[in-house]
Order: structure tokens, then sequence, then C-alpha cells
């Protein structure tokens, strides 16, 4: 990002106790704060002042609505439209929280987020009032964005300026401010606990490590009900000082124009952005731009490379969570692919979870490809202190992310031999084919070096006696038709390409399907398994290569299973 002179970059000395502090600093700055495009399309912007008395004239409004001896939660159900920060700033002076919540989400598990999280106050849009039909919500009030109605609650408080209005005493940083749901393979997703003193040090600690000061435009394209978009974008944006420029949906088609319409430096990504952003065709003023840094994960250092080269724009990996129990900080001698090493206070270890001992340091060859993942591969755990705050109304799955005192992420890793960090998946992504532990993710980073790949995802499928085959959904460049020939030439040149790890199965797409956070579904690659509608190509035992998933290959198969007693498997 581009560097600030010293007076402008925020210092130690001036670090936030709370996010109502950051947000009441807006309060008499009248540059430009807060961009997006109004209904017409076109570029509008707002001052920081204005963004602060909106948050103001919201906090008001939501001390007055919230019913007595209510938690002072509000869930705020809309897309990335200015209504979205102010009432986190709102929640922010006002002492409350708000539940980000995901407008994916139908019917039931729609309605168990709302009512989980204890919000009496939901705010939405028209758009996603269809959303809501039917649900029963009840003690629930809603207030629909861009009405008449909603305007006229707003105007007795237009006057309100931040610290008028707080719910029971002015915000500390002990105090609830996010319920941000974080996804899951399986079960409803668990509300994490984010407080006002946690994040206004996050957003510091960003600010102050990308140098972000008042010239600095933050594009906001990930959803803000996810914690990316708040934390690691719109907080450090407040904390330097910066303008925020919203996108109501990520658009890759759009990415560009919207950067230099608003003059971009900075933007944060998740999963599949960055794919998605590279299948755009080139364009001859790709490098013509303001943007200087991409801060998120899951980019993957082929397409890291591949982004810096084509758009002239570093991405830079980094790891935490919504929880906040573990962090990686990347070092100016960190090397590609990795993630850093443990940030200060910190005490991280790569953990076989099976016998709870520490994992050897992994052999990489002078290429960096990893030579001992059966052994080197664990849950990364942190035995020192946490930030973790908890789970709303969630004792069990609390309880499992701190068993024996240590809070376990969750996340495979493996540490090289300097103690540099290295992300090989999620827990739920390890695969055991014929007795050894596979990581999805180092999988993955190997099949992402076949050129005519766009987007890889590894996951297990049952086999049909014991344990798991590896599976492989691949979306190609440019609509090409799958070359098995070619594929299996490849796999062959990989010299860090397990035997085990050779996928069985091969599901080509389109494009890979993703959550609305743009991770892959791997739900629902995993549930679909090779009995999909796409083309599936295998590879039986023996095989020398490739062919395409028949009919009579599918019905030998299901015998096969139903004879080893796993048919069932294959339904889950």
């Amino acid at each position: 990002m581009r560097t600030t002179t010293a007076p402008d970059a925020p210092h130690a000395s001036d670090a936030p106790g709370t996010v109502a502090e950051l947000v009441a600093r807006g309060w008499g700055d009248h540059r430009p704060g807060l961009k997006y495009r109004d209904d017409d399309g076109r570029p509008t912007a707002l001052s920081h002042h204005r963004a602060a008395r909106e948050a103001a004239a919201r906090a008001a409004l939501l001390v007055d609505l919230l019913p007595p001896g209510a938690q002072p939660h509000v869930g705020v159900l809309l897309d990335n439209t200015p209504e979205f920060p102010f009432w986190l700033g709102a929640a922010a002076l006002a002492g409350a929280a708000v539940a980000g919540i995901n407008p994916t989400r139908r019917g039931p598990e729609l309605a168990r987020d709302i009512l989980h999280t204890d919000c009496r106050i939901l705010v939405t849009e028209a758009a996603h009032l269809p959303l809501l039909r039917g649900l029963d919500l009840p003690g629930v009030r809603i207030l629909v964005t861009g009405t008449e109605e909603y305007a006229a609650l707003l105007a007795p408080y237009a006057g309100a300026a931040p610290g008028d209005a707080v719910v029971r005493r002015p915000p500390g940083p002990a105090d609830r401010l996010l319920l941000y749901f974080t996804s899951g393979s399986t079960g409803a997703p668990k509300a994490a606990i984010c407080t006002q003193g946690r994040l206004a040090a996050a957003g510091h600690a960003l600010a102050r490590h990308f140098s972000v000061g008042p010239d600095d435009v933050h594009y906001v394209c990930m959803p803000l009900f996810h914690g990316n978009a708040v934390i690691a974008d719109w907080l450090p944006a407040l904390a330097g000082g910066a303008s925020v420029a919203l996108r109501r949906r990520f658009s890759a088609s759009a990415f560009l124009d919207d950067v230099r319409a608003y003059g971009a430096t900075y933007f944060t990504y998740v999963g599949r952005a960055v794919q998605y952003l590279l299948a755009t065709g080139p364009r001859p003023d790709d490098r013509e731009h303001t943007l200087r840094l991409g801060f998120g994960t899951e980019a993957g250092a082929v397409d890291a490379a591949r982004f810096a080269e084509r758009f002239g724009v570093r991405l830079v990996e980094g790891y935490g969570a919504t929880e906040g129990g573990a962090s990686v900080q990347r070092t100016p001698d960190t090397p590609a692919g990795a993630l850093g090493r443990a940030g200060a206070g910190d005490d991280l270890a790569v953990i076989d979870p099976d016998t709870g001992r520490e994992c050897p340091p992994a052999l990489l060859d002078p290429d960096g490809r990893l030579l001992n993942g059966e052994e080197a591969i664990g849950e990364l755990v942190n035995r020192g202190r946490s930030h973790f705050e908890g789970y709303w109304r969630n004792p069990d799955a609390e309880a499992a992310r701190t068993r024996e005192g240590w809070y376990w992420t969750g996340d495979l890793f493996f540490r090289d031999p300097r103690g540099f960090l290295w992300f090989a998946g999620r827990t739920d992504d390890r695969l055991r084919v014929d007795s050894e532990n596979l990581a999805a993710a180092m999988i993955e980073n190997i099949l992402a070096r076949w050129d005519a790949a766009a987007a890889v995802a590894v996951y297990a499928v049952p086999d049909e006696a014991a344990g798991d085959q590896v599976m492989a959904a691949l979306a190609l460049r440019g609509g090409a038709a799958f070359d098995p020939d070619a594929f299996t030439r490849f796999l062959a040149a990989q010299p860090d390409l397990g035997t085990k790890m050779t996928p069985r199965y091969l599901r080509i797409l389109d494009a890979m399907p993703v959550t609305a956070t743009n991770k892959v579904h791997r739900v629902a690659l995993r549930r679909a398994g090779f009995r999909c509608p796409e083309p599936v190509w295998w590879r039986p035992p023996g095989a020398p290569g490739y062919r395409p998933l028949d009919a009579p290959d599918l019905r030998a198969l299901l015998t096969a299973y139903e004879a080893h007693g796993r048919r069932a498997l294959l339904d889950h």
C-alpha cells in the first residue's frame, strides 16, 4: 500500500481502546470517507463526518427501540450498502452488537441465526424481504432501509452526535460488538463473539502494518456480514483515517472499473475471489490503476504470482480467524508460499491430533515442495494466551475449541526447519487413503500448477472398502475440453505428488460452486461425490490413465460399496 508521512500514520500512542473511539474520530472530518455507487450506478461520496453523524443517529434510534431487558443485539441482513457501515458504527457508539446475517441462508436456518443471536431488531432492505416471508420471528422488529417509514423513524435523531445515546453505559473494550457466524462443514454455524477492544486493536495493528493513511481508499468487495470485510478492511480504514469504497456484491468483471473510479489502494479477498479475477479476459490496461496491495486468504502461491504478474499488485496472505484464537504474522523474510511465524505472545505448535504430540519439522525440496507430509502436517494449536472470546450460547463448541487448555484452530499446518508456518487445509479436509493421512490443500497446490486449470478443489469420497479416495473438481480455463492424457502426463511430472495423492475421480466443471463468501462449497462437492450431473473421469486401480465414469462403471462401484456395507456413506 502507498506509504504515508509519519504524522498521518497511526502510532502505538494513539491506539484506540474501542471501535466507538474510531467511529467518533470521523466527527468534524469533512474529507471523503465513504464511497459507493448510487441507484443509477454513479460513484458517490460521503464525508467522514457524515458517516459518523449517520452512525450516531442510528445509535440513538437503536437505544430507543430496544425493549427493556433485551440483549443489545441488532441483526443486519444487508448487501454492502452504506447502511451496513452506518449500523456497525451505530452499534459501536451505543455499546451494542451486530449479528451479521448471511443472505444465502434460507427458511428455518435463516430464522435460527436471527433468533439464536437474540436479535430483537433486524435491519434489512427490500431486496431481502422475500427471504423473511413466512418465517416465525417472535419479538423481532424489522426495519426496511430505503423506505419512507425508515426515514421517518430516523428523522427525530438527525441531530445526534457520538456519545449521545448508549444502551447501558459508555462502551468499553469488553463490550460485544460483533456476533459473526463462522462457517463449518457440519452443524449450525457458530456465532463468534468479538469485543470492541479486540477489534479496535486488530484494526489499529493492520493499519500500522500496512501504513494505512488518509490518502488510502479501502475497497470493500467481500460481504460485510463476514469477518474478513469488517476486520481486515473496514476497521483498518477507520484506524488509519482512510476512505472506504463499497461494492454491493463482489463482481470480477467490475473490479478494475471500481478500483479506478474510487482510486482504491487496498482490498481484501477470501476464497476464490482471486481466481475469479484471473479468469476475466486480459486487457491492455490491467496495470493502469492505483491499487497497491491485496490482503486475504486462500489465494494460493501459484495464483498470487499470476495476479502480481498480470495486475502488478502484491497479494499478502494472512492467517487469523474471526474467533481471534491464533494469528500468524508475515515478516520480510517469510518464504513464498508460507504465511509467517507465530504472532507476538502466541505459542503456536503443529500437533498430531491422534497422539497429541508435536509434529516433526517439514522436509522441503529446493523448490519448497513438501516431502514428508504424512508426519509433518498436523493441527495448528495455540498453547499460549488466546484472544478467543467464545461463541454466543454454545458452550459445547467453546469446550471443543479450547480442550486441554489450548486453542485448537481446526486448521492443518506444517512448520519448516526455520519455524515458518505453511497452511495445509482444514481438519475437515483431511483424507485417509490406504491408512495414510493426506491434506486436501497440499494436493490442490500441486494440481493448481496445471496450466489448463482455472480452479481446483480436492476432497474425500468414501472408498468402497475402507477409508477415503481422492476426488478433485476441476474448472478449466476458457471452457476447454478435458484432456485425460495431458493431465496424466502432468501428474507424472510432479515430484511431490505422492502415490496416494493421485485423484481417483475427477469432476469437470464450468465453474466451481462457492458459498456467499466465495469459498469453495466443499460440503456440496462432498455430498455429490462422483454421482453428479457433470462429467466424471476416473482412474481405476492399476489403470494407466483416466477414462469416463460410465453407467456400467457406476453400477459396478455401487455393487462394491454394498458388498462392503459402505453404500450408506455415499448418501451422507
